[in-house]
């Protein structure tokens, strides 16, 4: 497959993805979080077995890997008082969970796997260190 026809073929993955799947999740961490769990830890493989049926699997993989490094961007890029709203709002559907997940979340911090392969160390870094502070500032309000 050319590269041209490599390139067309990733990009209807992408389109396919975010306006069937992504669209369905109401926030940017959502939607990360969700990719995330689409990469097998062992393998370093995105598993979606919708788009792998539909499409050949280096255009999946390439496809789902750019939609892991755009969501993950665009998180860092928005203001910390938005990432904010976006954390809360992702992690309150879990209802009366929702504190005992923040405090689970700041002793285990598990949101420092979801940094793409291939970014440098200091995003994953400074993504880690955004979630922690975010995670308190929402323990601190629970309290006011």
């Amino acid at each position: 497959m050319g590269s041209l026809e490599s390139f067309q073929q990733s990009k209807a993955v992408i389109e396919d993805f975010t306006s069937r799947t992504l669209a369905v999740i109401p926030c940017d961490f959502a939607r990360l979080y969700y990719v995330c769990k689409l990469k097998d830890p062992v393998t370093g493989r995105y598993e979606h077995d919708g788009l792998k049926e539909l499409y050949p699997e280096n255009s999946v993989q390439a496809a789902l890997a750019h939609c892991h490094a755009e969501l993950f961007s665009r998180i860092l890029e928005t203001p910390l008082s938005d990432q904010e709203r976006d954390v809360r709002k992702s992690l309150e559907t879990a209802g009366g969970e929702l504190w005992s997940i923040i405090e689970a979340w700041k002793a285990s911090r598990p949101y420092c796997s979801l940094c793409p392969d291939g970014m440098p160390a200091y995003l994953g870094d400074l993504f880690t260190s955004n979630m922690d502070a975010l995670l308190a500032i929402i323990a601190a309000r629970r309290t006011n």
